[in-house]
């Protein structure tokens, strides 16, 4: 299923939808910016798209035209192997940016599926490009979502070099509870928009070692967990296993 496109003019009189008054103005694209640049790029964003729980956002190959602002919800993206095997190359919620992946080759290389229903904002790249030419402040704040981009990525693939399964699991789990107080969540209580399934494909486990690793934890009073939802009852036994994390 498509995603539905809906068409909504930004203008300073609908702040309600504005960068300006985004709850998540610190975590996108328009941090640092005056009001004045703020609003020259809220004229640039003017469709927000509606994408219902699995729906595409976005399909590997597609041409690449726009970057998408996630103002709620949360996406996974992934690749298909030639026998279409799934693999899960990263998730994604309320404050980030999906599609920059494909800046470089002007076509994605990932699907981006919504795990619940979502509202993303689209940036035309052209126009983020022209605009950003000529604000400063608007082109190093790109950079940094960039390099982010560049550092989690990083992360990703020490997960799945060197770590046993409970520290993948600890470092996934951590990471998740840092992002949601970023966005101004619980950092201790939350509920899991991904299946165990996909967490394991995520972080190169088995269904049966990301459920049997849950238990341990629960077990140990680590953490309490009901279905999808996790309460972390003890963070620095959390970070602790990454502590003897020894790389080789």
């Amino acid at each position: 299923m498509l995603l539905q496109s809906i068409p909504i003019k930004v203008t300073l009189a609908n702040l309600k939808s504005s960068c300006a008054s985004c709850a998540l103005h610190e975590l996108c694209l328009p941090m640092g910016l005056s009001a004045g640049d703020t609003e020259r790029l809220d004229q640039i964003i003017n469709v927000r798209h509606k994408t219902e729980r699995g729906d595409y956002l976005y399909r590997s190959g597609g041409i690449f035209r726009s970057l998408f602002a996630i103002k709620s919800g949360f996406f996974k993206t992934f690749s298909l192997g030639d026998e279409g095997q799934e693999k899960i190359t990263g998730f994604y919620m309320t404050g980030d940016i999906l599609g920059m992946d494909a800046i470089s080759s002007d076509r994605h290389h990932y699907n981006a599926v919504a795990l619940e229903d979502s509202m993303v904002c689209e940036i035309p790249f052209s126009e983020l490009e022209e605009l950003a030419g000529s604000l400063p402040t608007l082109a190093h704040q790109f950079h940094k979502l960039m390099s982010r981009e560049i550092t989690q990525d990083q992360q990703h693939m020490l997960l799945l070099g060197k770590m046993k399964a409970e520290q993948r699991l600890a470092a996934f789990l951590l990471n998740l509870s840092q992002r949601f107080a970023l966005r101004g969540f619980s950092s201790d209580h939350f509920h899991l928009r991904m299946t165990r399934e996909e967490i394991g494909n995520y972080l190169g486990l088995t269904l049966e070692t990301v459920s049997r690793t849950f238990a341990r934890f629960q077990a140990e009073g680590i953490l309490q967990v009901n279905h999808r939802d996790v309460t972390v009852k003890d963070s620095a036994r959390l970070a602790a296993l990454l502590d003897h994390y020894e790389p080789a």
